[in-house]
């Protein structure tokens, strides 16, 4: 069974930065493109970023174009995001996900990660 882990998540000062981890083993990394999404509550699940298996290409929302940067290492299956200014609307649980189409349904998801944003 395909399993996606992150990492990194916890409370942080507004303005403050976090990386998220997202790692695997059982999945043939290099052939999946990776994304990430979050979830705030009592609202729909938000794609963040995406990035293509090769790393050639890349995807942000524009709500954290600029501020959040996702990234891969192929060689050690994992996926980053590396999140700078963080605002307390940034506050949600981060989920990994893993895919070969369409981003409306992702084929792998991980457990998600909380991240708290205080002001």
């Amino acid at each position: 069974q395909v399993q996606l882990v992150e990492s990194g998540g916890g409370v942080v000062q507004a303005g403050g930065s976090l990386r998220l981890s997202c790692a695997t083993s059982e999945l043939t990394f290099s052939r999946y493109n990776m994304g990430w999404f979050r979830q705030a509550p009592g609202k729909e699940r938000e794609l963040l970023a995406t990035i293509r298996w090769s790393g050639s290409s890349t995807y942000y929302a524009d709500s954290v174009k600029g501020r959040f940067t996702i990234s891969r290492d192929n060689d050690n299956n994992t996926v980053y995001l590396q999140m700078n200014s963080l605002k307390p609307e940034d506050t949600a649980v981060y989920y990994c996900a893993a895919n070969r189409g369409s981003w409306a349904h992702p084929e792998y998801w991980g457990q998600g990660t909380r991240v708290t944003v205080s002001s």
